[in-house]
């Protein structure tokens, strides 16, 4: 039985030693056929998500022309080189411009960054992370408008002595309006609240933030530190631990960034005078009432009429990423243009004085036309 299985295995095995050799055989009496090797270069993007891809090897159709397919060019024509009637906004006009397509910084959070400023957007909006607009009247008795502009411009001068970033200086003016929208407080206690909401921001914003007594010596000691630390706790409760909320500077950033277009060089110029812009606009009570973005879109627009007052400020690109017309714009760039002008909040001078500066390029000393042309806040109909 044994030698029979052996037998069986043996002539098993030669079977199919003699079909592998008939096929090699065959195969070499076969003309090799001619593969061509695909260059990645030549594999288009639309192709590479084509699920019914043609064999390499697959022959191309004859009578096909070869004339070479000069390709259409996606990317947009930047703001800078648009004409007049191209760049101002008119109706219907949707910017095409990405900012963020040629951007290799991953600061700048291209993958992310639509998402994120919609969240802001929304966030700004929220009831319990916006100050009234008429606090003062309905809730303060003791404190004026014109003792929350004092406050604000020491505020200045600290985080300009203390190098505190300015994220840290914008967060602690809206702890302060908040926390006075929703609890009267008397005018002794006013800088107390000043220190301590900086305090707060700075643990917030900063990577090494001051000890509570460095805050004491900002008002020479006028209060202790458990007097700082109480408020703090005060400010924390009252706020119901809501600390982050988007400022202007959070958005002014980005609107900067927009403004500039696809310019391969940062415009300095432009970018300080909308900080300072910016900084004006904290000293103004008058400006609690507007949203943090619009705030920022005006600074942009006030900005530019500044540098190019002969220039349109607003285009298709700055309406599609700040979500605002020129129209929506006007209010809020009259108030801050009459900070600028020193038609109002002139005796508040810290801010004024700090981008004197050369390191800011002096941009205090820069000032705008009289005038806004009412022709800059008419929507421009579409031909």
């Amino acid at each position: 039985m044994a030698n029979q299985e052996n037998c069986m295995r043996v002539t098993r095995q030669s079977a199919k030693r003699r079909a592998a050799e008939a096929m090699s055989e065959n195969t070499q009496h076969q003309p090799p056929t001619n593969k061509r090797r695909v260059v990645l270069g030549e594999i288009s993007s639309n192709i590479l998500g084509n699920s019914s891809l043609r064999s390499c090897s697959e022959p191309r159709a004859r009578g096909r022309s070869r004339k070479s397919v000069k390709p259409i060019s996606s990317s947009p024509i930047p703001a800078s080189e648009k004409t007049p009637e191209e760049d101002v906004v008119g109706v219907g006009k949707v910017a095409t411009e990405d900012i963020d397509a040629g951007s290799d910084d991953p600061q700048m959070c291209g993958p992310y960054v639509t998402g994120i400023y919609e969240y802001l957007r929304n966030m700004e909006q929220e009831e319990k992370r916006r100050p009234l607009g008429e606090y003062m009247q309905r809730i303060q008795k003791d404190v004026s408008a014109n003792m929350r502009g004092i406050l604000v411009d020491w505020l200045v001068e600290l985080a300009e002595e203390f190098k505190v970033v300015s994220d840290t200086l914008y967060l602690t003016i809206s702890h302060i309006d908040r926390y006075l929208s929703l609890k009267p407080i008397n005018r002794q206690k006013l800088q107390l609240l000043g220190v301590s909401a900086m305090l707060i921001a700075s643990k917030y914003e900063e990577i090494d933030p001051k000890p509570v007594e460095k805050f004491c010596d900002m008002t020479e000691n006028t209060y202790t530190k458990q007097e700082v630390v109480d408020m703090e706790a005060d400010v924390l409760k009252t706020l119901n631990y809501e600390m982050g909320n988007p400022t202007v500077k959070s958005f002014l950033r980005r609107f900067t960034r927009v403004a500039q277009g696809n310019s391969k060089t940062p415009n300095l110029q432009l970018e300080f005078l909308g900080y300072y812009l910016a900084e004006l606009s904290l000293l103004d009570y008058g400006c609690v009432k507007f949203l943090p973005s619009m705030v920022a879109a005006s600074v942009i627009f006030l900005a530019k009429f500044t540098t190019q007052p002969k220039k349109h400020p607003w285009n298709s690109s700055l309406q599609s990423y700040t979500g605002y017309k020129q129209s929506d714009l006007k209010e809020c760039v009259i108030r801050i243009q009459d900070l600028q002008l020193d038609r109002r909040g002139g005796s508040l001078v810290a801010v004024r004085n700090k981008y004197k500066q050369h390191k800011y390029k002096c941009v205090s000393t820069l000032a705008s036309p009289a005038e806004i042309p009412a022709s800059y806040f008419d929507e421009v109909k579409e031909r």
